[in-house]
C-alpha cells in the first residue's frame, strides 16, 4: 500500500461525489464544483479520499510515503483527449509552406500531399522506429497533462500499416503511464491503388481489415472519416454496420468541409462520439441529441485550417454534450497541447472556462469510453490528476495562452518524470 497525501491545495477542481454516469449537457457544462483550502489522498494508484484542511487530522498522516505541499496550487483531473492521431511517422512543414503561400487543403492533396503522404513515410517506417517516435509525442502531451488519450490509425491503408500502427498504440498504453483507447480508422482517405475505385477499398475494410484488427483485439472503436472526396454516407453505414458485428463502437468524422450527412449515419448508429461538426445545424443537433453521441470539437484543426469554427454556443443552447480534444496529427493540427485547444475555445468559440475544464476531462472521459476510472475527482477513480503551477484562479487556465500549467502530473498514482522516457 502506498499512500500519497496532497496538502495545502488552494482549490480542487471538477469534484464529482456521484460518479456521474452521463455526460454534462448543455446547461449543466457551466458548473464546475470546487473545493477551496483542501487536501487529496492517494493510495493505490486511487483517489483514496480528500476534504477541507480544517478536517485533515493526524490520522491521515498514517502510512503516508510521500506529502505534497500544494500552497497556492490547483488539483483538476488529467486531460482526456478523446480525438487524436498520434502514431505518424516524420512530419508535413512543407505542406505548411505551401498553405501559407495560399494552397487549400484540397489543393495540397491533389499535389500528392495530405493524408497519401503520411501514408507514404509511414509505410517506409519501421515499427519500432515507429513507436519510438510516438514515444516522444506521448512524453510531450503528458507534460501538457493530458493522461488518457485515444489514438486514430488511418496511416496505413493497407492491413499490414493499420495493424503496426495500432500494435504501436497499444504498446504506448503498455509503456507508458498513459490509458490508452485504440480506433481503427482505416476509412481515412483513398489509397493510391484503389484511386477511381473507392467501393473495393471499403470492401478490403469490410472483410479483410476489420475481422483481423477485432480477433487480434487492437481496437475498440471505428470510425469513418465521412466527407465528399472520402467517403460517403453509404460507405460509412456498410462500415458501421461490419464493425459492430465484431463489436467496435462507432466513432466519426463528421461535417468539418459540408453538410455531409455523417452526423445522421453516426446518429443511426448510436455512435459514441461525433467530432469536428463545424458545419452543423439544428437538424444535425437534433440527430446527435436523440443518439446520446458527445459533440467532440476540434479546435486546433480548425485554427490551422483557417476554417470557421463549430457552433458550439448552439450546440450548448441545444442541450448538447461537448467534448474538446487536439486531434493531434502532422497535417492539420500538429499539437498535443490540451490547455492551449481550451483558450481557442474560450477565444473563438465563445465557451466559457467552466465549460472548456468539463468539456477537455469529464466529457473527454465519456467521449473516449474511461470515464469509470478518470475525468473527474471521485473516490475510487484512477488517480490521474495535475497539480498546478501557483495560480490565482481556474479562469487563468484557458486566459494564460502559453503558460505552462503543469507542476506535477500523477498518473495511476505515480509522479510522471516526463525526462526519464525509458
Amino acid at each position: 500500500m502506498r499512500r500519497i497525501l496532497i496538502k495545502n491545495i488552494n482549490k480542487i477542481l471538477q469534484i464529482d461525489t456521484q460518479k456521474r454516469e452521463t455526460p454534462l449537457c448543455g446547461s449543466q457544462m457551466s458548473h464546475l464544483q470546487c473545493l477551496e483550502n483542501a487536501y487529496l489522498i492517494i493510495e493505490d494508484r486511487l483517489i483514496w479520499g480528500f476534504g477541507s484542511m480544517e478536517e485533515l487530522g493526524e490520522e491521515h498522516y498514517t502510512n503516508v510515503h510521500r506529502i505534497i505541499d500544494a500552497k497556492g496550487k490547483m488539483v483538476l483531473p488529467a486531460f482526456c483527449d478523446s480525438h487524436t492521431h498520434l502514431v505518424y511517422a516524420g512530419s508535413r512543414e512543407m505542406e505548411y509552406i505551401h498553405k501559407i503561400k495560399g494552397l487549400s487543403y484540397q489543393e495540397i492533396a491533389a499535389r500528392g500531399g495530405g493524408i497519401l503522404n503520411s501514408v507514404d513515410l509511414l509505410h517506409r517506417t519501421s515499427e519500432e522506429s515507429l513507436l519510438e517516435q510516438t514515444l516522444e509525442r506521448a512524453h510531450e502531451i503528458m507534460s501538457f497533462g493530458t493522461g488518457a488519450v485515444e489514438i486514430k490509425s488511418g496511416y496505413g491503408l493497407t492491413l499490414e500499416d493499420e495493424l503496426k500502427i495500432l500494435r504501436v498504440a497499444k504498446r504506448v498504453g503498455e509503456s507508458t503511464p498513459l490509458t490508452v483507447k485504440n480506433t481503427f480508422l482505416g476509412a481515412h482517405a483513398i489509397p493510391s491503388r484503389y484511386k477511381g475505385s473507392r467501393e473495393e477499398y471499403v470492401n478490403e475494410i469490410i472483410h479483410t481489415m476489420i475481422p483481423i484488427i477485432a480477433t487480434e483485439d487492437l481496437a475498440e472503436y471505428i470510425d469513418v472519416f465521412t466527407e465528399e472526396g472520402f467517403f460517403t454516407v453509404e460507405d460509412t453505414d456498410r462500415i458501421f454496420n461490419a464493425g459492430i458485428k465484431y463489436g467496435l463502437r462507432a466513432k466519426i468524422h463528421a461535417n468539418q468541409m459540408s453538410f455531409s450527412g455523417g452526423v445522421q449515419v453516426a446518429s443511426k448508429y448510436n455512435a459514441i462520439s461525433a467530432d469536428h461538426l463545424e458545419f452543423t445545424s439544428e437538424d444535425e443537433f437534433k440527430a446527435l441529441k436523440d443518439a446520446g453521441t458527445i459533440a467532440t470539437l476540434l479546435p486546433g484543426s480548425t485554427f490551422f485550417l483557417e476554417m470557421d469554427y463549430a457552433p458550439a454556443r448552439r450546440m450548448i443552447e441545444y442541450g448538447l454534450p461537448i467534448a474538446l480534444a487536439t486531434n493531434y496529427n502532422p497535417g492539420s493540427s500538429p499539437s498535443g497541447d490540451m490547455k492551449f485547444m481550451m483558450s481557442l475555445a474560450t477565444l473563438k468559440m465563445k465557451l466559457t472556462p467552466e465549460e472548456v475544464i468539463n468539456a477537455a476531462t469529464i466529457n473527454g472521459a465519456f467521449a473516449m469510453g474511461v470515464s469509470e476510472s478518470h475525468g473527474s475527482i471521485t473516490v475510487g477513480k484512477s488517480a490521474d490528476i495535475i497539480i498546478t503551477k501557483p495560480i490565482p484562479s481556474y479562469e487563468f487556465i484557458p486566459y494564460a495562452l502559453s503558460f505552462p500549467l503543469v507542476d506535477t502530473l500523477i498518473l495511476k498514482g505515480e509522479e510522471v518524470n516526463f525526462f526519464n522516457k525509458n
